[in-house]
């Protein structure tokens, strides 16, 4: 592994363990941008072990030495590259979490809710990250982490809060509504994202995916509802 040029800044992790990365001017933005998109790219082809500088070098059309002025090693650009790319994972169902609490018909809201969940954990660039950092855990445990918390704070999380508020008011009896959330998700979005993380040929269209994520639904309020 190559050592880190002198003068360039020393590691600031955050509390994942991924690094943190100072502003840049907006040359040198440009510059790190065309890197982290050469580097996700080669990361998610090769892996990790077999990604090289300079494959990554030559996807990105900046010069090595500049690839290592911004990023130090290999290590460091594939902590902060893929760290830096999985807090946009779940980012698109905040609006569809928003009014679960309030809809009308709780069931639809919920099978609404975890087939667009569903569409966006299976999409391709999605599903290779995902196996990306399964396959890395063992190197990378801190981006195991960051994708679980992730997970939990900007998904789980609102649905915790939904779940809480609905057995407040009779429309579910969940004592424990995190515990809930969790059986909700393997019922529901956990099936296909197993099946397509394990056999990427797998395949579901939209009359299938929303088969799958009624039928889980059906079985979360089967066990939840209270039929007030």
């Amino acid at each position: 592994m190559a050592a880190e040029p002198a003068g360039s800044s020393k590691d600031v992790l955050d509390a994942d363990g991924i690094p943190v990365l100072p502003d840049p001017a907006d040359a040198a933005s440009r510059k790190r941008r065309a890197i982290i998109d050469a580097a996700l790219a080669e990361f998610l082809a090769e892996g990790y072990s077999a990604a090289s500088m300079e494959a990554i070098t030559s996807r990105s059309g900046v010069s090595k030495a500049t690839v290592y002025k911004h990023f130090g090693s290999k290590e460091r650009l594939f902590l902060a590259v893929v760290g830096g790319v999985l807090p946009t994972t779940y980012a698109e169902l905040e609006p569809v979490n928003s009014g679960l609490a309030g809809a009308p018909d709780l069931r639809t809201a919920l099978v609404r809710l975890t087939t667009a969940w569903a569409r966006i954990l299976l999409r391709p660039d999605i599903m290779a990250l995902r196996r990306l950092v399964i396959g890395e855990i063992d190197r990378f445990p801190q981006l195991g982490r960051l994708w679980y918390r992730l997970g939990r704070d900007m998904n789980d999380g609102p649905l915790v809060t939904a779940f809480t508020e609905l057995h407040a008011r009779g429309v579910l009896d969940v004592p424990d509504p995190d515990l809930a959330v969790r059986q909700l998700v393997g019922a529901t979005v956990g099936v296909p994202q197993l099946a397509c993380t394990f056999s990427p040929e797998a395949a579901f269209d939209d009359a299938e995916l929303e088969r799958v994520m009624a039928s889980g639904v059906d079985l979360f309020l089967a066990r939840y509802a209270t039929g007030a």
